[in-house]
């Protein structure tokens, strides 16, 4: 007997789990086992160990997902016994080794980097530490321009912020060296210049599907397409 492997859905910035949420209905229409926890975005070690430590506790096979800064989650808590396969939807694929800031400046910036809010927040020690969201203005159009009106305001208030530590620090793994992969470029993301998905995908020997005219919040604006690449990687692995 095949075990239907679970599909363990990751977010990136500026996001929740809840951006998964037609995702989620399309995969559990289709009988498979889904879990869409909450990614921290605190850091890229302690976020991979999380997500990590949650596929661990999973019976059975494990598809990871990662939606933008979950890419590159994924592509360190990949490394997991049983994890068998990794989705890249619109988003990073480092190398082991490699920051996102690395990646990131291989190509021209996209227009996210001049549009970033920064906050503080509290850590060990009395310090303080840097966070950023999208400026409320500019997101619409950077992160969910195929989006209604009305979701993108309710989206744009209740932003997950991103430590800004995460561009700096290096992928201690690459799961996507070992395991196969699949891959999802949103064509006209603002929020990661889509060469830079298209060059990580690539590298990794992703099968990779484009949408043309999709955002950065594709997960929310074309839940089926994503839901149907996720589907493919889960027969692969089964």
């Amino acid at each position: 007997m095949t075990t239907t492997p679970t599909a363990l859905l990751v977010h990136g910035a500026f996001a929740d789990a809840g951006s998964w949420a037609g995702v989620v209905a399309e995969l559990q229409n289709h009988g498979i086992p889904v879990l869409a926890p909450p990614n921290p975005l605190r850091g890229l070690a302690s976020d991979a160990a999380y997500i990590a430590s949650l596929a661990a506790q999973i019976d059975g096979p494990v598809v990871l997902v990662g939606h933008s800064y979950g890419g590159a989650v994924i592509t360190v808590a990949g490394a997991a016994e049983n994890v068998v396969g990794l989705v890249y939807i619109a988003a990073y694929v480092p190398e082991e080794g490699e920051s996102l800031g690395e990646l990131q400046g291989r190509f021209p910036l996209s227009p996210l980097v001049s549009n970033l809010k920064e906050w503080t927040y509290p850590v060990e020690g009395g310090q303080t530490a840097v966070e950023v969201t999208i400026e409320a203005e500019a997101f619409p159009g950077i992160f969910a321009a195929d989006v209604p009106a009305p979701v993108t305001k309710a989206l744009s208030v209740s932003q997950r912020p991103l430590s800004t530590s995460v561009f700096d620090e290096t992928a201690a793994a690459a799961a996507w060296q070992t395991k196969p992969s699949w891959a999802l470029v949103a064509g006209a993301d603002e929020a990661i210049n889509p060469e830079v998905e298209r060059f990580g995908a690539k590298r990794a020997g992703a099968t990779t599907v484009e949408l043309e005219g999709a955002s950065h919040a594709v997960a929310v604006s074309r839940p089926k397409e994503v839901a149907d690449l996720i589907r493919d990687a889960i027969r692969a692995t089964s």
